[in-house]
């Protein structure tokens, strides 16, 4: 089996580092980060990651809009994508199921073992 291909799409070059190396410790999966939407809508195209962590805040873009540009390319329109978010709090998520919206959440800080299984949900 090969390793799920993740991608870290957030304006905090911190967050991207820790949660990219804790994601490759305590699972298989091979991560790619990138701090601004531009970019990270860039490597979507050319990498084809199964997955996408996704901030909703971030100055240069808007993860929405990220996502709303992701959904339109046929390239990346069937990528699943987590929201990673600082403005939903850990209870919401939890009391919704981890759906707000019709989206997949994860609220920071991100505790690994739920976004595992979430990941390997999907």
């Amino acid at each position: 089996m090969t390793a799920k291909r993740i991608l870290i799409i957030d304006d905090e070059e911190y967050f991207c580092r820790t949660l990219k190396k804790s994601l490759e410790l305590k699972s298989t999966f091979h991560v790619m980060t990138a701090t601004r939407g531009d970019d990270g809508i860039r490597l979507a195209k050319t990498q084809k990651p199964d997955l996408i962590l996704l901030d909703i805040m971030m100055p240069d873009m808007a993860g929405t809009l990220v996502a709303e540009k992701l959904s339109e390319d046929p390239a990346t329109s069937s990528i699943p994508i987590i929201f990673v978010t600082a403005i939903i709090k850990q209870e919401e998520i939890k009391i919704s199921g981890g759906v707000v919206g019709g989206r997949n959440f994860i609220a920071k800080p991100v505790i690994i073992g739920e976004l595992i299984k979430k990941i390997n949900a999907i």
